[in-house]
């Protein structure tokens, strides 16, 4: 009987580096675990061939029955970020969604509590580059597009604002003038009512005094 208890391996792995011929001995109900370290929106390729023991030619052969279960999961979230199953020869892909460590296992679809099966499987691991957010940038582009938009159609409205105040100074300077114009004109008029009523009064009391003497 073999431990069902996932074995956790240290990180053999490191960032942008692929991982050849590495390979471990995995038994029946028996999970092997990797974690791995990853940015967010990383590309991650693997590449497994698990090859089980046969008593009968004495060495680890290709067994098409044999079926190889891959888990991905955030450890600080525990949120699964892939699973796959596969044939003993097969590649995974997944993408990281978030940075922090990820924890890699893998384990075969034999489920026996008594099964002797022992299995050698090798794995390679392509840490690719960060994959472009081209949702992201969009999304920055289309901000950037509407802040520029919002810009423009402030900058129209002080416009249109300086504008309006260019027309109404322009109107109560004309206000202004055509006020002045007929103050002037109601000063003259007074003027000349008041000439022509001092001049009145002036012949009527020359008149008045003529005719008492």
């Amino acid at each position: 009987m073999f431990a069902s208890r996932p074995a956790l391996l240290l990180p053999v792995l490191l960032l942008l580096t692929t991982v050849n011929a590495l390979h471990f001995y995995l038994d029946a109900n028996e999970k092997r675990c990797f974690i791995e370290e990853l940015p967010s929106d990383t590309v991650v390729e693997g590449h497994y061939r698990a090859l089980e023991w046969s008593d009968k030619t004495q060495d680890y052969m290709l067994e098409p029955d044999l079926g190889i279960t891959v888990e991905v999961e955030e450890m600080e979230t525990g949120h699964s970020v892939a699973k796959t199953r596969g044939p003993p020869d097969s590649r995974f892909t997944f993408t990281s969604h978030e940075s922090g460590d990820h924890l890699i296992c893998l384990s075969t679809n034999y489920t026996s509590w008594w099964s002797s099966t022992h299995i050698k499987l090798y794995l390679d691991i392509v840490v690719g580059n960060t994959k472009p957010d081209v949702e992201r940038d969009r999304s920055h582009v289309s901000e950037l597009a509407g802040k520029v938009r919002d810009l423009n159609q402030k900058l129209e409205d002080i416009r249109r604002e300086q504008q309006y105040q260019r027309e109404r100074e322009s109107d109560f300077r004309d206000l202004s003038e055509a006020t002045n114009s007929k103050a002037v004109w109601y000063s003259l008029m007074q003027i000349v009512v008041l000439v022509l009523t001092c001049t009145w009064q002036l012949k009527h009391l020359k008149r008045f005094f003529q005719e008492r003497t």
